[in-house]
């Protein structure tokens, strides 16, 4: 086992990953669907499930709503957990115990594995040998989601990691994707506490995630002294803005009304 592995509180509520359902669904509906060659057995791996197994079981509705015969497997390193959660297993659902490295068999690739609120507690040097880890369990194109939410999914933030097309190589930092859902309001350092854990100590001068909060709070305060002050009208407005000055936002409608911000560096989301 893994010496990044560490068990976590794990009460996870239910819903907590519900907007990260709908944002795979939206934007990533060929990798839940594509089932040629191997991806025909490729699987869903929800990683740290925690002390009920509800994301996983989410997950596996939301998802199999465009790919009916989805494999899911839910891994919990905490064996308890993971024999409680088996009563709710199924010919296509399963709960295995297991860490980073993925208890998955052969004929099992991965075209998605996502480990939410897994590494908050551990030290952010350590982030990159996880990453490695996961992304070797993907197809080439798979993705790999690994980030922080708060306790109900309010907010919330993850690395999107791509595995390269035809290369054994770790995958790359594709994106880093904010959500609210404005329960709190919104002002962009909401996020900040809910970074991923090798970013959320580097909001600071010099650093490249410092720059570009920097841009974003000015492209919000912007919107406010245009007359923006509604939460979701703020956001929509200053990502619109942030996207002008930057060049990196995506400004999809889809995206904006639904409470997420996707930054996508030309060279991918600096360590």
């Amino acid at each position: 086992m893994s010496s990044l592995d560490t068990k976590t509180r794990g009460r996870t509520s239910r819903g907590r990953l519900r907007a990260l359902d709908a944002y795979l669904c939206r934007r990533e509906p060929e990798l839940l669907r594509r089932h040629d060659g191997p991806w025909a057995r490729a699987v869903f791996v929800d990683v740290g499930f925690g002390e009920h197994p509800w994301t996983t079981l989410e997950s596996a509705d939301a998802f199999r709503a465009l790919q009916p015969e989805l494999p899911v497997i839910g891994v919990e390193l905490d064996a308890e957990r993971a024999r409680a959660a088996a009563a709710h297993a199924d010919a296509r659902t399963h709960f295995r115990q297991g860490g980073f490295e993925l208890p998955l068999g052969a004929d099992e690739p991965a075209r998605l594995i996502r480990a939410m609120n897994l590494l908050r507690q551990g030290p952010p040097e350590r982030v990159p040998e996880a990453h490695r880890t996961l992304g070797g369990y993907l197809l080439p194109s798979g993705l790999l989601v690994e980030g922080s939410s708060d306790p109900t999914g309010a907010i919330l933030t993850a690395h999107l990691l791509r595995r390269p097309e035809g290369a054994e190589a770790p995958p790359t930092r594709e994106a880093l994707l904010f959500h609210t859902d404005f329960s709190h309001g919104f002002a962009p350092l909401l996020f900040r506490d809910w970074l991923p854990r090798d970013l959320r100590r580097r909001v600071r001068p010099g650093e490249p995630i410092h720059a570009f909060f920097a841009e974003w709070v000015a492209a919000w305060q912007e919107a406010r002294t245009a007359g923006h002050t509604a939460p979701p009208d703020a956001f929509g407005e200053a990502a619109l803005r942030l996207a002008a000055r930057t060049g990196a936002v995506e400004t999809d409608a889809w995206l904006l009304a639904s409470g997420f911000l996707l930054w996508r560096p030309r060279e991918g989301v600096p360590p």
